[in-house]
Parts: C-alpha cells; structure tokens; sequence
C-alpha cells in the first residue's frame, strides 16, 4: 500500500517571521524540543531553519544573537513536498537533496515538516536512525 507524507509528517509545524532573533529561536527550540522551524512570512514559507544552521550560518560568524535574525540563518532553497505525494519520493528528495527535512506544502502555505527519522520510525522502527529519532536527549 502506498504511503503518503501526511502518514508520517510532523503537523502544524512551529513557525517564525524572518525577523526573529536567533536567540528567540534558539530557545523556542530548546523549550518545544525541536530541531528545526519553519520561517514564514504570513502565512508564505520563506525558509526552513535547523539547530545546526543556528550554529553554522549564525553564531560561528560573529554578531549579536539577540540582534541577529532567523533569515539570514535559514535554507531559503527549499526542497518541498505535498501531503499528497507519496512517501518514497519524499524520501528521494531526500537523499538526492542531502537534506533530512522538508517541508510540507499545502496549496502553498506550510502545514507540516517531514524528516529522515519520522522516515526511519514508519520504514524500520528497530533500525539504528529509528532509535535514535525517537530517544530523548540528556538535558
């Protein structure tokens, strides 16, 4: 039987403006246990932001946190799927994008996040990336 995205796809991801300080979004984050937001402009996705962007394209070059925004830390090149598309082609996306997260697109607006390890979980729950997607980190 075929699988759709919206079997297994993270819903009414959590969103921020453009605007939003890395900080802000550092803690909604931490506090929502997320590793990734999606960055939207009303209700337009404009980008997608991970934990590791927050590092890699923010804080590792310097500036104010407080005064940095999510844009300029965001994949703005997005790769997006549908609710209607069937999962291994979300899953080919992929692995021929090197992403881990897409998003998913309704009619143009965001209505969820699909990633790797909500993949691994549905596909092979028992395998090392279905573990790990579901373990919950030491804090």
């Amino acid at each position: 039987m075929t699988q759709h995205v919206s079997d297994i796809m993270t819903s009414a991801p959590v969103t921020v403006e453009p605007q939003t300080s890395v900080t802000a979004v550092a803690r909604i984050m931490r506090d929502q246990d997320l590793g990734a937001v999606l960055v939207t402009d009303g209700d337009e996705l404009r980008g997608l932001v991970t934990d590791r962007d927050l590092v890699v394209r923010s804080l590792a070059e310097g500036g104010d946190p407080e005064q940095t925004t999510v844009a300029g830390a965001c994949s703005d090149d997005l790769v997006i799927v549908t609710p209607e598309d069937d999962l291994d082609h979300a899953i080919e996306l992929m692995r021929e994008h090197a992403v881990r997260r897409v998003p998913v697109v309704d009619h143009g607006h965001p209505v969820g996040i699909v990633s790797l390890g909500d993949a691994a979980m549905e596909r092979d729950p028992g395998s090392a990336l279905g573990d790990i997607s579901v373990a919950r980190p030491n804090t």
